[in-house]
């Protein structure tokens, strides 16, 4: 018997099977994103260009969390942890640096996302299975987090390189051109990205740098939406408006209380109302969604960088959304302090005065609210809403303040403190009325009447005034004769 030759056909065999294994491996993990995909429809702008939507038109409120530091800080398990929580409390969006600190731009895994801290030089290996840690690179730990996000059906707005490296100097405009090329090609199948070019920078600052970002985005990956974060206190509005490749706006209202906000060479001094930023954007042309993408920070201290300073809370988180998204907002970004930059107890990066895990701040009570603002906006007609201060007779200041928007057949008001107020029911345009009111806290109902228009135009929130004490009125059409 010639042995050299039983042996050789029977580790062909072995080989055969072997490849075959494999390849059925590979087309299950295939298989696998494929369908994690499939579970996120494309946004696009609606046709009023106020709102977004997904391509087969059902409204897509926009409820975002900052975890700016998904990328380098977690581990594949933690990630998951992450995303399985914000799934449950309702977000349907993750704003996260791909390069946060071109100094260091390696991840938990010990890999770096450039050579040389260039960014049109990603470092990328052949290979991308997890057990071989030379394949696994930074860009393929990115690849896991983006799928493992589709999974749940939360889009990732990607901000491609935090703007301090390019105020900085560290990014030229052909350096970007080619970076941006790259990230567009390797993410343009991705269901589930939206581009935040900039990122907590004035548009003056690197201008052409980011100007070519957001046009090589547009260029070779046309069918994700593109905007720009900027500083706090401005809006992408400020400087790209008009700009081909921004397809809705984006301002943050940032950190600062009323008497913080004083910076002389600032334009705006709105301090908390952010709502005044979403009036801005709503005059222009053409029409775009605008949106608070990061007021201040849950559990983060007034003006961020004073630990002593009193802390924001879930109440004020509340009404950052409820008054910039009744303004017309298409959308709100909640952020918490130890979440957004995973802080874990004892981390030498610890900033702003971060007291809690990451793990332990993600069920902080603002992240568990957010939820029943947008239960309650996809609960009424949604592409008709707009902003209606028209209605309320005393709208009052700061805290004071009642904000209201309407649809077709309903509308609503929104009170932070419980105070009574007035509205001109008569200008609803309907008769008969169902009221009743809606308590951000809990996302219940309570006091439900009907009455004639005409009949009723002073309103009195349940509970006493006081700040924190914030309710809905919601007035609808009502259906049914009154007998």
């Amino acid at each position: 018997m010639n042995y050299n030759a039983t042996f050789s056909k029977i580790l062909d065999k072995l080989m055969f099977h072997y490849k075959k294994t494999i390849g059925i491996v590979a087309f299950l993990i295939s298989t696998s994103l494929a369908v994690s995909q499939d579970r996120v429809s494309p946004l696009r702008i609606s046709s009023n260009g106020r709102f977004f939507q997904t391509t087969e038109g059902k409204p897509f409120f926009w409820l975002g969390d900052t975890g700016w530091l998904l990328f380098v800080k977690c581990s594949r398990e933690d990630a998951i942890h992450y995303l399985e929580t914000r799934k449950r409390q309702g977000f349907n969006v993750v704003q996260v640096m791909v390069l946060h600190d071109m100094n260091n731009t390696k991840n938990v895994y010990g890999d770096y996302a450039l050579t040389n801290e260039n960014v049109s030089k990603p470092v990328v290996t052949p290979g991308s299975s997890f057990e071989d840690s030379i394949a696994y690179d930074y860009w393929d730990h990115v690849d896991f987090i983006v799928d493992e996000a589709a999974k749940r059906g939360i889009f990732m707005a990607l901000v491609p390189v935090w703007g301090s490296n390019v105020k900085g100097g560290k990014v030229t405009a052909p350096e970007a051109e080619v970076y941006a090329t790259f990230l567009a090609s390797r993410y343009k199948n991705k269901r589930n990205i939206i581009w935040l070019n900039g990122g907590d920078v004035r548009g003056t600052e690197g201008l052409e740098v980011w100007k070519v970002i957001g046009a090589s985005l547009k260029k070779n990956d046309p069918n994700h939406l593109v905007t720009y974060h900027p500083r706090g206190r401005t809006s992408s509005s400020d400087w790209f408006h008009k700009e081909a490749w921004l397809d809705f706006n984006m301002f943050q209202s940032g950190h600062k209380n009323y008497a913080q906000d004083t910076v002389s060479t600032e334009t705006y001094h709105y301090g908390e109302d952010n709502w005044k930023y979403v009036n801005v954007d709503y005059q222009l042309k053409p029409a775009k969604p605008t949106m608070d993408g990061e007021p201040s920070y849950e559990n983060i201290p007034h003006g961020l960088h004073d630990s002593l300073q009193p802390r924001w809370n879930d109440a004020d988180l509340r009404r950052y959304a409820y008054w910039s998204v009744f303004a017309g907002g298409a959308g709100f970004t909640y952020g918490e302090n130890a979440t957004m930059q995973f802080n874990n107890k004892g981390d030498w990066t610890a900033n702003y005065g971060v007291t809690m895990n990451w793990k332990e701040a993600l069920k902080s009570p603002g992240a568990e609210q957010m939820i029943f603002l947008k239960k309650l906006l996809l609960s009424k007609s949604y592409f008709d809403r707009v902003p209606a201060q028209d209605l309320v007779i005393n709208n009052g200041k700061k805290y004071e303040r009642v904000a209201a928007t309407r649809g077709k057949d309903f509308a609503m008001f929104y009170v932070y403190n419980g105070r009574d107020f007035q509205l001109r029911t008569e200008k609803l345009g309907f008769g008969l009325i169902d009221v009743y009111w809606f308590n951000p806290r809990t996302g219940t109902t309570r006091a439900m009447y009907k009455a004639r228009r005409s009949d009723l135009k002073s309103f009195n929130p349940p509970g006493k005034k006081q700040d924190g004490n914030d309710w809905v009125l919601i007035i609808e059409r009502s259906n049914t004769r009154m007998k």
